[in-house]
């Protein structure tokens, strides 16, 4: 009996070494100390119960399609496969190829066309935003009585204090303002000679928070702060963006320990930032239960856009990479969690886009779309919870009229219905249409990273003629993109470039101003954040004004 407690006592030690389990799951705090229960064996605060759902909506951060245990990875993330095995995968899930556009779709409801930021990235020196007159779905929820918290990050502008977080519907924001960062310094690069701190509390740098931990550590303290000091009776939106796994390649020691077997150093680097990055859902998982949110909460986890295999990420078998329009670029790690869930343990694979999210959260929040906000987005929430058809038939991956590299495109290429040459990709239905130059097309296996550096020569091509600028693919019966069906099927290539044109005439202008050398952090106390002022602007236009009236006065004693 000895010998098995004794043998009970170190697989309990081993699993907390691992990660599998915390303090916390056996009723004691950090350091070991007792979690204070009442003697139901129930956890304190928990306060009266909303009809309204208590929302975490969870974004990691070029996370691979492969790169969770239950799509087949080597990589261990015993949390994100238990929450998603006991609610609803999402398998036919895409959000947008790259960092920005991905999180100004899911904030707005809208694709990039209809917000202007449908090239690129938002730059830390460029003064660019999430344009001000969207709303944003946490202006939506504080209408209805929701507290709203962002924690991770932001990277949609900040060149004006009103693009700030807090301006833009969250109650508090920790966290940072730009697209990549070292993990412990949080400083940035974007440039030689450009460089700032990178780390906010609301809209002030944050050296009093900053104690040099890992981000995804460090931010995850900070949602269990939220969590324990918010009444659980009242809905709360929390928006956890977190930095892992985007480069730079960074992580505590002790989680390379079951991934030392890995030679790629990216890959090994990137196991051991999954590792971490699955230990702290876990414990956010665990503080939602603790503090008595679980029962009515709606936990939503998704990647913002494919994995970069530069970098460590896999997608295999999808085809492409992050920063493309093929399938390993835009179908994303997706799934909810929530005991309100009616089909648990179930898939879906209804069309989802991180769109839906906007309308979805919305009407779940008991809120109100107005009339006039044109979304794109749709009520997705039958489709998951009861396993219903989607009422989504199609996506607009994007259209971006600046990126036009396929020298060959053409508006003969087109049927004269689309210049081929405008980098574009959409979706209707079973058929995807991509034209233009859409990216880095090399499948990537696993034996690609067998080696101590990255190995082309384990890749997958295809060779085309070239000049090819238009490509059609049927997703549902080859979600690899192996079989170019448009010399085919002429007919449904019309049909969906005709379908881009009409989503074209809808399109706002693209903003993507040069840089300003005002964004300099040496100009701002060596940090990275807001720089242009209203005030210079007003003045400048006064002065304006003021030159044109002399001028029209000496005008008038002329004529006189």
């Amino acid at each position: 009996m000895l010998a098995l407690g004794v043998l009970a006592g170190l697989s309990v030690l081993s699993l907390l070494a691992y990660g599998y389990l915390s303090w916390d799951s056996l009723g004691l705090g950090p350091g070991g100390t007792e979690v204070t229960r009442n003697g139901l064996g129930e956890e304190l605060g928990a306060g009266t119960p909303s009809s309204q759902p208590h929302i975490i909506f969870i974004l990691a951060d070029d996370q691979g399609f492969r790169d969770v245990g239950y799509h087949g990875s080597e990589i261990r993330t015993p949390t994100l496969d238990k929450l998603a095995a006991e609610g609803v995968k999402l398998e036919n899930y895409y959000v947008q190829p790259m960092c920005t556009p991905s999180r100004s779709q899911f904030i707005t409801g809208k694709y990039q066309i209809h917000t202007g930021l449908q090239h690129s990235i938002i730059r830390p020196t460029q003064p660019n935003c999430l344009p001000l007159d969207n709303v944003t779905l946490p202006q939506k929820l504080k209408e209805v009585g929701y507290s709203t918290h962002m924690v991770g990050k932001w990277h949609l502008g900040f060149y004006r204090r009103e693009c700030m977080p807090t301006q833009r519907g969250f109650d508090t924001f920790f966290g940072s303002l730009l697209g990549s960062g070292d993990y412990y310094t949080h400083f940035k690069c974007d440039s030689p000679g450009i460089c700032g701190y990178d780390l906010y509390e609301n809209d002030n740098a944050a050296w009093d928070h900053d104690n040099g931990i890992y981000s995804t550590q460090m931010y995850t303290q900070k949602v269990q702060q939220i969590l324990a000091s918010h009444n659980p009776g009242k809905p709360i939106f929390l928006y956890i963006a977190y930095q892992a796994v985007h480069s730079p390649l960074q992580a505590p020691g002790k989680y390379f320990e079951h991934y030392r077997s890995i030679n790629n150093i990216n890959r090994r680097r990137y196991a051991a930032m999954l590792a971490c990055l699955d230990e702290a859902i876990n414990n956010v998982t665990l503080a939602l239960k603790k503090y008595g949110y679980y029962e009515n909460s709606i936990i939503i986890y998704s990647s913002d856009n494919g994995g970069q295999p530069m970098a460590g990420g896999s997608n295999w078998p999808l085809r492409g990479s992050k920063g493309t329009y093929w399938e390993g670029g835009i179908r994303a790690v997706g799934f909810v969690h929530s005991p309100l869930l009616k089909n648990k343990g179930s898939v879906c694979k209804e069309l989802v886009h991180i769109t839906d999210w906007f309308p979805t959260l919305i009407t779940l929040a008991e809120g109100q779309i107005d009339e006039d906000i044109q979304l794109d987005g749709y009520d997705i929430w039958e489709t998951i919870s009861e396993g219903r058809r989607s009422p989504r038939v199609d996506i607009l991956h994007n259209i971006d009229p600046i990126y036009t590299k396929a020298k060959n495109g053409s508006w003969a290429a087109g049927y004269g219905i689309w210049n081929t040459a405008i980098q574009s990709a959409i979706r209707v239905n079973h058929w995807k249409l991509l034209t233009g130059n859409p990216g880095y097309s090399d499948w990537v296996p696993p034996q690609a990273f067998s080696n101590a550096g990255p190995n082309r020569w384990h890749n997958e091509r295809i060779s085309w003629s070239a000049g090819k600028t238009v490509w059609l693919f049927n997703i549902t019966a080859d979600p690899y993109e192996r079989v170019d069906l448009s010399a085919r099927y002429p007919d449904v290539v019309k049909q969906l470039l005709r379908r881009l044109s009409q989503f074209n005439k809808t399109a706002v202008p693209v903003r993507y101003p040069p840089k300003d050398p005002r964004s300099n952090p040496k100009l701002n106390g060596g940090v990275w954040g807001p720089w242009f002022k209203e005030d210079e602007k007003k003045k400048k236009s006064d002065k304006s004004k003021g030159a044109n009236k002399q001028k029209k006065n000496k005008n008038k004693k002329k004529t006189n």
